[in-house]
């Protein structure tokens, strides 16, 4: 363990230690210099290639920093926690050794303090600064979406006797925010009267939801702040940054508030289209669509935290006061928005393989916020395959009349839940079949939400030809080949009168950019 100095070290001689860092002593800054950055909690200096992050010697309350054992753990858990995510921007802890006016790393002598060792990384990568610049694109969030999907599935869940992501974790959590923000933001007493009676009422009704997902194991280890200030795109990936490692309880929550809080985030900066995306990509990777039923609540809440901690930022200073005031209410205007009921609808693809339906569902997810239900995914997802792996690989025959009448079976209990859950769902499956259909368009008419067909036609030549193309790149869900579609051509039932008074048919060379327009939901 190491020898606690706080005696001898503390604020004062901490404050000397910074003034020598930042001079650039134990660094090596280069003709650079050092740049300094300081938080409630940190200080971080960057100096040529590296970053030293250093726990300040506070006491905040929230975070209790004053002892050399507690700001090294600290050190240690940050490590620990965003090597996860980014093991190539964080590198070690580092000891602080010397005099706080010539300091030392890893010398001999007693430690004075710790430092986070960091690879710095161009501001230019981080996630909010390619979307301003106009370079963030789909392939980026589909990345994110995988990797923050693998991340969840591959970390811890918290014990069943653990309190962490419990209701009353959440209710008291969810209830900090509901009572701070009057005071900070006495402008909008009905909005937030509003926000509180919709929040307390369904945290009521969600609250068996909430404790059977933790009992599921959905509360784990996550990152606890993502969001795109701390996501960067370097060195040919996507790396999350900057996750929460002094209050457990912020990081230890349901999967659904770490999505809940980064779709807020895209929804907040303009970026709906990539809110969608991102939610169906991480609902498609990991089969959790059960989360619908709280990502809503989640958001609400991520916006109103957002919210709480402008506003507090607004009252604490005098320049930039009146952006960051204006910054809460527009958080406040997102939540308000979030509690509005969606209009759900039942859309189903109708079509052999190579038709297109998987890529023009991508207007119905990200023009209108749709969750699609992939037959090729769902049906791997039975068989305990990933969504690129190769069923042949495996050695399981996955397209047998059985395996379809399951895949088929769980695509209704899915498409039952997400509508459920108030979300519009996409129904990606060739449905040739009018007895594959029927049991959709019934569940549709018992929810009480419309439906509609959309049928794509086409040149077999075409289809052909699509499909060997398809086949040939690899990377794609379907493992349909030539001797799938030509059955399928020779099988296909085509669509009844009454499901063609809800269908559109498209010639799958001739699609308008806007076919989705009249759609319902």
């Amino acid at each position: 363990m190491a020898q606690d100095t706080t005696a001898q070290y503390g604020h004062v001689a901490q404050q000397r230690l910074f003034t020598a860092l930042a001079a650039g002593a134990a660094l090596d800054p280069g003709p650079g210099g050092v740049d300094r950055i300081e938080t409630h909690i940190s200080c971080v200096f960057l100096a040529g290639e590296h970053a030293y992050k250093v726990k300040k010697a506070v006491d905040l309350g929230f975070v209790d920093f004053t002892t050399l054992d507690s700001r090294h753990h600290a050190c240690q858990e940050e490590l620990r926690l965003n090597a996860r995510l980014a093991p190539e921007v964080y590198l070690r802890v580092a000891a602080i050794t010397g005099d706080p006016d010539a300091p030392v790393l890893d010398g001999d002598g007693p430690v004075l303090d710790y430092a986070v060792v960091m690879q710095r990384f161009p501001q230019t990568a981080l996630l909010n600064r390619m979307l301003e610049a106009g370079s963030l694109t789909a392939a980026h969030i589909a990345e994110l979406g995988g990797r923050i999907a693998r991340f969840h599935e591959a970390i811890p869940a918290a014990p069943a006797d653990a309190v962490y992501g419990s209701p009353d974790a959440v209710r008291r959590r969810v209830n900090e925010n509901l009572e701070a923000l009057p005071e900070l933001m006495p402008d909008r007493p009905d909005q937030l009267e509003s926000l509180r009676q919709w929040s307390e009422s369904h945290m009521k009704a969600l609250e068996e939801t909430i404790e059977r997902r933790r009992l599921e194991g959905r509360v784990r280890e996550c990152h606890g702040d993502l969001h795109l200030e701390n996501i960067i795109y370097w060195r040919g990936r996507v790396m999350a940054f900057d996750g929460i490692e002094f209050d457990p309880d912020l990081r230890w929550i349901d999967v659904a508030s770490e999505i809940a809080f980064l779709t807020m985030d895209l929804d907040d900066r303009g970026a709906g289209r990539f809110a969608c995306q991102l939610r169906n990509d991480y609902l498609e990777a990991t089969g959790d669509y059960d989360a619908l039923r709280v990502l809503g609540f989640y958001q609400v809440y991520r916006a109103l935290v957002r919210a709480k901690i402008n506003a507090l930022q607004a009252g604490q200073r005098t320049d930039g006061a009146s952006q960051l005031l204006g910054a809460a209410r527009a958080y406040l205007d997102l939540a308000q928005a979030y509690t509005k009921p969606h209009a759900p609808a039942l859309v189903l693809m109708h079509g052999v393989s190579g038709t297109g339906k998987s890529t023009l569902t991508q207007a119905l997810i990200n023009g209108r916020g749709f969750i699609r239900l992939r037959s090729d995914v769902v049906r791997k997802r039975l068989f305990g395959l990933q969504e690129h792996e190769s069923s042949h690989a495996a050695g399981l025959d996955i397209y047998t009349a059985e395996a379809s009448r399951r895949t088929y079976e769980r695509m209704a209990d899915l498409a039952r839940d997400v509508l459920d859950s108030g979300y519009g769902v996409v129904l990606d499956a060739t449905f040739l079949r009018r007895e594959h259909r029927a049991p959709f368009l019934r569940l549709a008419e018992s929810a009480g939400v419309p439906w509609h067909i959309v049928s794509l036609q086409g040149d077999p030549a075409v289809l052909r030809e699509r499909v060997h193309r398809r086949q040939a790149a690899g990377g794609d869900a379907s493992e349909a080949d030539a001797a799938v579609l030509e059955h399928q051509l020779a099988e296909s039932e085509s669509l009844s009168d009454g499901e063609r008074a809800h269908a559109t048919t498209l010639d799958i060379t001739d699609i308008p950019e806007d076919w989705h327009r009249h759609l319902p939901g």
